[in-house]
């Protein structure tokens, strides 16, 4: 049972049970976990009335038998929240408490570890870390913490460090208010994962609070984030509002202006690297874990990202990132229609009408770029200086014909800084000197006579299964329904629907296509002028494959890695099994 003042403090509440109470009374867990129910609840209720904790906390009667044996840390935690319930939980008042206990039991105390203003639902904080280094290299084997709520108040990681970690790595952890010691066989043990989940429970009508709060002053269009959009920064006097910032905002309005010349995102953020202008994390002074070659640059996306704020015109706009958990500091990013927009809510750095007529420039390009390419090495070719993925343009030769040409995509975005080199090669040179190192490392491995039984069985399989005739018809269909494609896009062209560039190269595809397909129809026409050869045709499907099975994607996606193509042009190969070649 549940014995505590008024129930103000739900670390105040002493579990009473008798030896073999679990075994005597099969129904102790579910009445248990009922009253922890309703201690939790009466702690909450008390909470909302003005109930005071107990101006005096002792800890539970702890003896250690052997304390010259531990090396003690104390860990002290107190979250933002935890220092509206007044001094009892500050940190001053729990190392006291601590301190005393050590003293009288005559403990040597390792270390002191004070996790100041971190919430009990993530163990990443850093004195928390600092500690169980410490474990792992055995210079502790005793944690105190004034309660389990103090070690954290995700029930399902507590329990892990709890009847886990701590007992592999022969640590003893002692809960002062709680009277837990996992070095003693204790009932009040028995009932530590109720508590934690009253810890849990408490933490998340926390969450729901902050979350309820935090959402309110988004509506009411009052600024909450950490740092304002690039262009502005928090009043000085007044919380919650942003001003203009005089230092950067002509930057802003620049930018802008330049859209509304036409300017394409790209070129704006090449104008502004150029001009040596920081970007904003530069400005804001943040630091990049992992610096790559487009640290410190302006991106077409960072551009493209402030074009369609509505910030700039005086509107606020808040909630685009939503955390998963109040467990978890990872973010989900928010469709636009479930952003929180208040209009008018401070003073604008671009005017409505040219924040609407930029919004129409950029729109009107959205579909410029949606052209993709389709080649062989797709998401398998690098640029071996930067190591991003290489770029591919389309450029037409003297006769006319669309060629491929690889190009490192950091050149391509950053090509007046300097950031890399362009490694500009044909796609097809690429193609054949990969395919032929291929060809050679596998050839040891393609024996067309092992290949033959099976080709014949295929053979055979596919005589029983469909006739000649039936393919001629499924031939005829696709020929007929490119056909009416061709006439479609042709009429398509007179209408002014589709361009002359792209009515060349879809029509172009389309041709070959069709060439195709009826040269496939003849010869099926002449074999079934013809007996079937089982053996004839299982060795030209023998053939047929060795010629061909070198450039299928997925053979080829199976067998290498990468590709790192360096800036003098040669070609370096990395398979999946223990063998790398470079090509010139």
């Amino acid at each position: 049972m549940c014995e505590g003042k008024n129930h103000a403090c739900s670390s105040l509440c002493v579990w009473k049970l008798g030896e073999g109470a679990f075994s005597n009374h099969p129904g102790i867990i579910s009445s248990l976990f009922e009253t922890s129910a309703s201690c939790f609840f009466s702690f909450m209720e008390g909470k909302k009335a003005g109930v005071e904790r107990l101006p005096e906390e002792k800890p539970m009667f702890l003896e250690i038998s052997n304390p010259m044996d531990y090396h003690v840390g104390l860990y002290i935690r107190l979250s933002k929240e935890d220092e509206n319930e007044g001094p009892s939980q500050s940190v001053q008042n729990q190392e006291s408490l601590l301190r005393e206990f050590v003293q009288e039991q005559g403990l040597s105390v390792f270390d002191t570890y004070v996790d100041d203003g971190w919430s009990g639902t993530s163990f990443d904080r850093p004195s928390f870390r600092r500690m169980i280094d410490d474990i792992e290299t055995k210079k502790v084997n005793m944690v105190i913490t004034k309660d389990l709520s103090r070690l954290g108040r995700d029930y399902i990681m507590t329990g892990h460090y709890m009847e886990r970690y701590f007992p592999e790595h022969r640590v003893r952890y002692i809960s002062l208010l709680d009277g837990i010691d996992t070095g003693v066989d204790s009932t009040a043990n028995d009932i530590t994962p109720f508590r934690a989940i009253m810890n849990d429970m408490y933490a998340k009508d926390i969450s729901k609070k902050i979350k309820s709060v935090k959402r309110d002053k988004q509506r009411k269009g009052q600024f909450i984030g950490g740092k304002p959009m690039y262009g502005y920064k928090k009043h000085p006097t007044e919380k919650n509002k942003i001003v203009i910032d005089e230092e950067v905002a002509p930057v802003v309005r620049r930018i802008f202006a330049l859209a509304l010349s036409g300017m394409s995102c790209r070129k704006i953020a090449a104008v502004l690297n150029q001009d040596g202008i920081p970007t904003p994390a530069t400005y804001c002074g943040w630091k990049v874990g992992n610096p790559g070659p487009y640290t410190g640059l302006w991106s077409s996306e960072r551009i493209s990202e402030m074009l369609k704020n509505e910030t700039y015109m005086g509107n606020m706009v808040q909630g685009r990132m939503v955390k998963i958990s109040y467990k978890s500091k990872k973010c989900l990013r928010q469709s636009p229609e479930n952003w929180v927009v208040v209009e008018g809510t401070h003073e604008p750095i671009i005017d409505p009408e040219t924040f609407q007529k930029v919004q129409m420039l950029v729109n009107s390009r959205k579909y410029t770029r949606s052209r993709t390419y389709d080649f062989l090495l797709k998401g398998l070719i690098f640029c071996h200086e930067c190591g991003y993925p290489m770029a591919v343009l389309n450029r037409k030769n003297a006769a006319g014909e669309d060629r491929l040409f690889f190009v490192c995509r950091t050149y391509q975005r950053f090509t007046k800084v300097g950031v890399c080199t362009c490694h500009s090669i044909k796609e097809e040179t690429v193609n054949e000197a990969v395919l032929a190192k291929v060809q050679e490392v596998c050839q040891a491995y393609l024996n067309p006579d092992r290949l033959r039984p099976i080709a014949e069985e295929a053979v055979e399989n596919a005589s029983k299964a469909a006739s000649c005739e039936a393919k001629m018809q499924a031939l005829q269909s696709k020929i007929t329904a490119l056909t009416t494609h061709l006439d479609q896009m042709y009429m398509d062209r007179l209408s002014g629907l589709l361009s002359e560039e792209d009515f060349q190269r879809i029509y172009q595809k389309a041709t070959k296509e069709h060439t195709v397909l009826e040269d496939r129809f003849k010869n099926l026409q002449e074999q079934g002028k013809q007996p079937v050869n089982t053996e004839e045709k299982a060795k030209a499907l023998v053939k047929q494959f060795l010629d061909s099975a070198l450039t299928r994607r997925e053979l080829l996606v199976s067998l290498i890695e990468r590709v790192e193509l360096t800036e003098k042009k040669e070609i370096i190969i990395k398979f999946r099994f223990s063998q790398q070649e470079t090509l010139s």
